[in-house]
């Protein structure tokens, strides 16, 4: 196994804004890298480059020493020992389960003990080896995206590359189905790279996260850290449910704010005559005590809390958590416990 690198990577169709600009990621080995961004953000098209569909206009991909493309040439996907799943399974329904595992072992000629070994093991890794001899059709969709895993697995490739594997289930089977692939990670030791839109996923499955928009890596770091410290309004907005607030700036260079340092940049008693922008998550906004006047915008039931929308007197919004009842029209107060300077 070794490391996955891109350097300086860049992809031009020629309709006038490059899909990627100038990638530049490490991939650790046995890493799981989510991919995340907006539709159209050129996640698929990085993830395509990888896999050897897509031809790099600029820089180079490399998988230890190994040169897998450039601008000039291209190593074709057969001979990248990587994986891919894809949203639709991509199954053969007249084969059973075992021969849809088994299948790129055959390609590469594998046949008697080793590749009824090699399914097997693949199997047991998903724990679908009592599933064997039945047909896709008999499985449910997590089952399904199972094989799928089983099927990439049984080649032992370097890299696992997977395109939105979960966009078409349900929450439950989701939630499931992330178990699933933390599980199929850890026993397989597989170097992992996922292409998500949904945040969630991306938080909670991977090792490292990288938020592209419009072609540009943004960000790229563990979950925790790029939570709590994002860098810019981007990355900011696309990850958790806080609100990017405009308040008189800070003095200093210090960037995570406590009350005693934001109260006085809302009330405009504080900090200097420049702008910021602040992010502030929901669970850190408090209601009640001496805090900011608000009023309550818009409420939504989650269940176990209320989420409210909150808007200040300037017009701004924050956003907060609360366990009381609240009603549109409400006047609360709200104090914040930490907040980010982007």
């Amino acid at each position: 196994m070794a490391k996955l690198i891109l350097n300086r990577v860049a992809k031009d169709f020629g309709t006038g804004r490059a899909a990627v600009s100038n990638l530049s990621i490490d991939v650790r080995e046995g890493g799981f890298l989510a991919l995340l961004g907006p539709s159209g953000c050129g996640k698929t098209t990085v993830l395509r480059m990888i896999a050897g569909f897509e031809t790099p206009t600029d820089g180079s991909l490399h998988l230890g020493e190994r040169l897998l493309a450039d601008a000039s040439q291209s190593l074709p996907p057969e001979r990248r020992n990587m994986a891919m799943v894809f949203q639709s399974y991509a199954l053969w329904p007249h084969m059973s389960v075992a021969d849809n595992v088994g299948y790129p072992l055959k390609v590469r000629g594998v046949s008697g003990e080793a590749y009824r070994r090699k399914v097997g093991e693949a199997l047991a890794t998903v724990r679908l080896e009592a599933y064997a001899e039945r047909r896709p059709a008999d499985l449910s969709g997590g089952q399904r995206q199972r094989v799928a895993l089983a099927r990439c697995l049984v080649t032992s490739p370097d890299v696992v590359l997977l395109d939105e594997p979960l966009a078409n289930l349900d929450r439950h089977l989701k939630q499931e189905m992330e178990e699933t692939f933390r599980e199929f990670h850890q026993r397989s030791g597989a170097t992992m790279v996922y292409v998500t839109h949904d945040q969630s996923e991306a938080m909670a499955l991977a090792t490292d996260v990288a938020v592209m928009s419009e072609g540009q890596l943004l960000q790229v770091a563990p979950p925790d850290e790029i939570y709590a410290r994002p860098e810019g309004r981007v990355v900011g907005g696309l990850i958790g449910r806080g609100a990017i607030v405009s308040l008189r700036s800070p003095d200093g260079d210090v960037r995570q704010l406590d009350w005693a340092a934001v109260e006085p940049l809302f009330s405009g008693e504080g900090g200097s005559a420049s702008r910021a922008d602040v992010l502030v998550r929901q669970e850190d906004v408090v209601l009640g005590g001496e805090g900011i006047a608000a009023t309550v915008e818009s409420v939504l039931y989650e269940g176990e809390r209320y989420a409210a929308r909150l808007r200040l007197a300037d017009g701004q919004i924050l956003r907060a958590f609360s366990r009381s009842k609240l009603a549109v029209g409400d006047d609360v107060r709200a104090m914040i416990r930490g907040a980010w300077r982007l």
